[in-house]
């Protein structure tokens, strides 16, 4: 779906994928947001998850990624607010069933857990996958 809107954010554990998985994505059309951290300083990833989930429940972007060093600190923040589903993923599998089955709107992942060539696939198939609705609808509305 390019010209999809997705915004990105990472802690320094985070901040080199970040910058080829923005690449990534523009270079299959879709628009990006990206809202920082600019650089490998030490900073607090809750506060770029914040940054995320704002730009989504703002209308700035439709869907998110977000990197930090293992991916747990970054996706337990952003899954605080009601409006994200926020998906840990480690390979394509799991990346493509939290589209089809979660609905995920932000991919996460470990800038120190997962190989960057992984992470891309992941990317791809999260960008590429399409929820199936039906019975996980009626999930995915038990937690909204």
């Amino acid at each position: 779906m390019p010209n999809e809107v997705i915004a990105i954010a990472c802690d320094h554990g985070g901040f080199e994928y970040k910058e080829i998985l923005k690449s990534d994505y523009k270079k299959m059309g879709y628009e990006g947001a990206d809202l920082g951290c600019y650089d490998d300083s030490s900073v607090d990833y809750p506060d770029y998850a914040n940054k995320l989930a704002d730009a989504i429940k703002d209308g700035l972007a439709e869907r998110g990624v977000l990197v930090c060093g293992s991916g747990i600190g970054i996706s337990i923040a952003v899954n605080r607010h009601l409006h994200i589903r926020a998906a840990l993923v480690h390979d394509a599998l799991t990346a493509r069933l939290c589209r089809e089955h979660n609905n995920a709107n932000v991919l996460v992942l470990g800038g120190r857990t997962t190989g960057i060539a992984v992470a891309q696939d992941c990317l791809k198939v999260f960008l590429e996958t399409e929820f199936e609705g039906d019975r996980h609808q009626r999930r995915i509305d038990k937690m909204s």
